[in-house]
């Protein structure tokens, strides 16, 4: 297996370049082939797609897509070519925060994504993408969501939720920012 391949790109096509290393030509096919400009050097992070029939290279401009492609198909469902076009018409960040958001409505506007595909993908991977790809906002809100959400659950209204969510410190744990809210809650 390759985890990347630096090299010059010789080729492109609308559905994978050609990477030229050690006069070895590496098709691989990437989400947005025109990311890429001839004749220039790259570090392209790999992914080798193996099934009984199959046998393809895909690759990555950064980590966090090729990290956020793995997490995809490992979706049962989604495979390598929906993953791609995901990738391809959304960014890391934003794909990340519609799954962590449960926004199913974002992630049936990607080809060959439908409502079951995309609530599978929010049910199997929200809370699951840890690595670097989630900006910080977005796991800010996402905490805030779920101090809301438990705030409602004790039977709080939703407008003195807002007042005290917004003084709250996004750094906290949930379990710490719960307790923050109860505690102005009760002043």
């Amino acid at each position: 297996m390759y985890g990347y391949i630096s090299g010059i790109v010789t080729e492109i096509t609308p559905k994978y370049i050609i990477c030229e290393n050690n006069e070895i030509g590496y098709l691989l096919i990437v989400a947005n082939p025109y990311n890429f400009r001839l004749n220039e050097k790259y570090k392209i992070y790999t992914h080798q797609y193996v099934r009984e029939d199959v046998l393809d290279l895909y690759g990555f401009q950064t980590k966090e897509e090729k990290e956020l492609f793995l997490k995809l198909i490992s979706v049962s469902g989604i495979g390598p070519k929906s993953a791609l076009s995901m990738l391809a018409s959304g960014s890391v960040n934003e794909i990340c925060s519609a799954i962590e958001n449960r926004n199913d409505a974002y992630l049936r506007k990607f080809p060959g994504i439908g409502a079951k595909a995309s609530q599978q993908i929010i049910l199997d991977l929200r809370g699951k993408l840890s690595f670097e790809m989630v900006d910080t906002r977005v796991q800010s809100s996402s905490k805030l969501d779920e101090v809301s959400e438990a705030l409602v659950s004790l039977g709080y209204n939703k407008k003195e939720i807002a007042k005290v969510v917004s003084k709250l410190d996004p750094a906290l744990e949930v379990a710490a920012l719960v307790k923050e809210a109860l505690k102005q809650m009760v002043r």
